[in-house]
C-alpha cells in the first residue's frame, strides 16, 4: 500500500482529483432533485404504477411464456 501512496503523492496536481469528482456527483445530485421536484403529477403518477402493471400483466396471462 505504501508504493500506491507515494506513486499517488509524486504525481503533480493530483489534489484536484477529489475535487473534481465532488463537483460532479454534486451537480449529478443537484439536476437530480431538481428533476424530481419539477415533475409533472402524471408522470410521478405512471411511474409509482410501472412495478404493478408488470405483476397484473403476468397475472392475466399477458406475459411472454418462459417455454
Amino acid at each position: 500500500m505504501k508504493i500506491v501512496t507515494n506513486a499517488l503523492e509524486n504525481i503533480a496536481n493530483i489534489q484536484i482529483f477529489p475535487i473534481i469528482g465532488l463537483l460532479i456527483f454534486l451537480v449529478f445530485f443537484i439536476i437530480m432533485i431538481y428533476r424530481v421536484v419539477k415533475m409533472d403529477r402524471k408522470e410521478v403518477d405512471e411511474i409509482s404504477r410501472l412495478p404493478l402493471e408488470k405483476d397484473q400483466a403476468e397475472n392475466n396471462g399477458y406475459a411472454e411464456s418462459s417455454h
